[in-house]
């Protein structure tokens, strides 16, 4: 695995959950959730890429338990397309299921009320798709 900060997203309608990882891929951290609907949605995205240079962007495929695509795919195409227009990095697509469930029960094991803030949960989520795609990587002995 190819040593580098990634970021990863978790695209929702309403709030896109980000995090990034430490250049050597251990320590994935939550950075909070941006409004989707914002007028300066790229100019945040571009700021992020610039403050934390990765080397790839990562971000959840939205998936049912049995494997099929979910109705939101569809947003999250159009999400990655701008990510494209907005950098030139690559743009790994990771499975998505179950990580906002997985990213509550952590935050409830933790002592925090993810109920009441849901850009915590969005953000916990887009740790935990950064972690699998972390661990993709590994697996595969992938450069990114």
């Amino acid at each position: 695995m190819i040593r580098g900060r990634r970021i990863a997203f978790d695209y929702g309608d309403v709030r896109i959950g980000v995090a990034v990882c430490d250049p050597d891929g251990i320590v994935m951290t939550p950075l909070g959730a941006l409004a989707a609907q914002s007028e300066d949605l790229n100019a945040q995205i571009s700021a992020l890429i610039e403050e934390y240079e990765p080397i790839c962007l990562v971000v959840g495929e939205p998936r049912h338990l049995s494997g099929h695509e979910s109705q939101k795919m569809e947003s999250v195409r159009i999400f990655v397309k701008d990510l494209s227009e907005i950098s030139q990095l690559p743009i790994e697509m990771i499975d998505e299921r179950l990580s906002t469930v997985s990213a509550a029960a952590r935050l409830r094991e933790a002592g925090k009320n993810s109920r009441n803030n849901r850009s915590v949960i969005d953000s916990a989520a887009a740790a935990e798709i950064l972690g699998a795609a972390l661990q993709k990587a590994r697996n595969e002995g992938s450069a990114r």
